[in-house]
This record gives C-alpha cells, structure tokens and sequence, in this order.
C-alpha cells in the first residue's frame, strides 16, 4: 500500500545550515512510486532492485532520488527544488527574508506568493501550461524565457537527485500533466 506522503528519507539528507530548520519529506509519492513500478515491469526487474531519478511534474514538482523502491532523497513541493506552475521552488534567502520583513506583505500573502501564486502563475498570470505554450507558439518570448527557466530548473534538480546515487541510473522517470508537453520534456531532456 501507498500512502499519499512517505518519509524515506536517509539521514543525511535532512540537515540545512540552520539547526532550528531540517529538511522535511513532501512529494507526490503515490505517483512517484506508481511511476517507478510501470518502469519496472517495463524494464522486467523489481523496483527495489532499481535506482532511478523521478520527476512528478504538475502544479507542484517533486524530483527525487528513489532507490530500492524508497524515496530516500526529493525537494519538499511546497518549499524547495524548480519553481512551478503554482509554487515558487527554491528562493534566495536572504532576499526571502528581506521580503518577509519589509512590511509589503502580511505572513498569509507570502504563504500564498510561495505556494500557490508563485511560479508560473506569479510570472505570467496563468498556470496554465497549454496556455503558455500557444502564447510560445505566437511569439511571446517572455513566456517562452519563463516556461524554459522552469524546465532548466527542473533538470538541473534531476541532476542534483542523480548524484544522490552516485550517478548509476537505471533511469529517468518523468510523470505528472506536465510530462505530457513535448515542449517542456524535450528542453528537460536536452
């Protein structure tokens, strides 16, 4: 059985440089793992015989490392890794903190602008990807440099989860509504 959220985690991949904050497992582990198993029959193995890098691509984004079956390292969706459509990944930190404290915004809004109007919504006022990828097609460059920024994010996340296991991969797994684009995937893979 598949739980919504598994914490896997290995140990060491818990501490920041902060005491006071520890990295927390969040990802989309019911599609990560159903993901993983198809991969698997495919490739006529069992998962817990497979390292592989998946990423769950839709209103949030999960990449992680799974190993043996187990999630043992992957970017928090809601606070860490790619920007996506709805969240804002990986923020600066000492900008976040400034931002935090300049009186522009009260706790709720910027709860909101890093989940849930961040990312693409919060560039392009849409999160919507056929959307921004028809504004792509009719020449909307600034569409294009955002949706293009997303997916160096997200291959620069795999390859981040690819060290995690020491760079011996039987694979990279792609999945979630976003997987579907062969516009975003193609840039993921070059």
């Amino acid at each position: 059985v598949d739980p919504v959220s598994v914490d896997e985690m290995e140990p060491v991949a818990r501490p920041t440089g902060m005491p006071e904050l520890e990295r927390r497992s969040l990802a989309h582990a019911l599609n990560i793992k159903a993901a993983g198993r198809k991969v698997a029959l495919q490739l006529r193995k069992d998962l817990s015989q497979l390292r592989m890098v998946v990423a769950h691509l839709g209103g949030g984004i999960s990449v992680c490392a799974l190993k043996d079956g187990f999630i043992i390292d992957v970017n928090n969706a809601v606070e860490e890794g790619p920007f996506s459509p709805e969240r804002s990944g990986t923020l600066p930190a000492y900008s976040l903190t400034e931002l935090c404290f300049s009186g522009s915004f009260t706790h709720a809004e910027m709860r909101k602008k890093i989940a849930g109007c961040g990312g693409l919504a919060a560039h392009l006022g849409t999160s919507d990807a056929v959307e921004i990828e028809k504004r792509i097609a009719a020449g909307d460059n600034r569409a294009e440099r955002v949706y293009r920024a997303m997916a160096y994010q997200i291959a620069k996340e795999i390859g981040a989860m690819a060290t995690v296991l020491k760079c011996m991969l039987d694979g990279v797994v792609l999945t979630g509504g976003l997987a579907r684009s062969p516009m975003l995937t193609g840039w993921i893979q070059e």
